[in-house]
């Protein structure tokens, strides 16, 4: 028993001198070496406050700043020492307090992301534990405006787990929430997002909530699709189920949108006419006299090659929509069925002439 002891205290006493060798090493060096890693590769000018060691064994870097690209306040790093074995660096987990990324999408779709050059040689690396304590992400898209479009993901906070034993195994669960902001920082939403995901199995669980969006303000993105109208006010709360099972997803999804009203429309010019396009005044079909829409969908297609394009999405929503028309007043549906052949009747007599 004597001899164990005397082999723990052995032990711990040579952690102990690693440990204190290791401090002063980083207080010393580990700062530079960090800011010259980080420019070598992304090419930003990087700047560091601080960097320094706690235990058993966590790194602390304090106030460290990319660029425009990055900053945080803090950032602890844990990593698993036995990892090297299989030939991998796994961080048993990473903490993220106060981090703030800006992204720039210019007007050919390229965002400010630089190139990660190669680390010759360097093991891959893998994080078993992601923690964001009060995120921020600003993002500008030129691509959809010559001005640029900037929407802010504030408080952001999450946590993302993976499972990796037995090694093969890819489980992964995660809880998210975040507010979205305009340019101007007023709120417009919030979003969240939790569940897990088995990446080996292909299974999923997940579900997607957007509570209490302005939808007029993301109106550079869809233009007139929704009504041809121009909208002052619309609220969106959409909730979406992710469910997989050996790679066939399915999303199940209710849609509702509220508190809908209109810019007064200009009065028409002589001899012009109005034609009915089914596509872009699906919202004004559809919606009830209250101004709302409840839409629900499903669609099914592979987890690891999700096909959610435009067209597809399109169609499954107009088919939602039309399922709509059952649950409201038949007296309404006619007096918009009988507005459209209005307007085909003033399109089919300015033919005529």
């Amino acid at each position: 028993m004597k001899k164990l002891l005397k082999i723990f205290i052995w032990i711990i006493a040579v952690f102990l001198v690693i440990f204190v060798s290791a401090s002063v090493y980083i207080a010393f060096n580990g700062k530079q070496l960090v800011v010259d890693q980080i420019e070598k590769n992304l090419k930003m000018k990087t700047t560091l406050e601080k960097i320094s060691l706690s235990m058993p064994l966590s790194v602390h870097l304090t106030g460290l700043k990319i660029g425009d690209l990055f900053k945080a306040d803090k950032i602890s790093i844990s990593p698993n020492i036995f990892s090297l074995f299989p030939g991998k660096l796994v961080l048993g987990s990473v903490t993220l307090v106060n981090p703030e990324v800006t992204l720039v999408q210019d007007a050919d779709g390229k965002l400010n992301i630089p190139k990660l050059e190669g680390g010759g040689g360097a093991p891959p690396v893998m994080i078993t534990g992601l923690t964001v304590e009060n995120g921020k992400i600003n993002f500008t898209d030129k691509k959809v405006s010559p001005e640029g479009l900037t929407t802010i993901l504030s408080g952001v906070n999450g946590r993302i787990s993976k499972v990796m034993m037995p090694l093969t195994s890819l489980n992964a669960d995660f809880n998210l929430d975040a507010q979205v902001q305009s340019a101007e920082n007023k709120r417009v939403g919030d979003l969240s997002l939790k569940g897990w995901i088995d990446f080996r199995r292909k299974d999923m669980d997940a579900e997607f909530k957007v509570k209490d969006l302005d939808a007029v303000y993301f109106e550079p993105y869809y233009g007139d699709f929704l009504s041809q109208k121009k909208l002052l006010t619309a609220n969106l709360n959409l909730t979406s189920a992710f469910k997989a099972q050996n790679n066939d997803l399915n999303i199940d999804t209710d849609l509702r949108l509220s508190n809908l009203t209109y810019a007064p429309e200009e009065p028409q010019a002589q001899g012009e006419v109005s034609v009915f396009s089914f596509e872009k005044q699906a919202l004004d079909l559809f919606t009830d006299k209250e101004g709302n829409l409840k839409l629900e969908f499903n669609i099914e297609t592979k987890l690891d090659k999700p096909e959610l394009g435009g067209k597809k999405l399109r169609k499954v929503i107009l088919a939602a929509a039309a399922k709509n028309l059952i649950n409201q007043n038949p007296g309404d549906v006619y007096e918009k069925v009988m507005d459209i052949g209005k307007q085909f009747e003033q399109l089919f007599k300015k033919k005529k002439d």
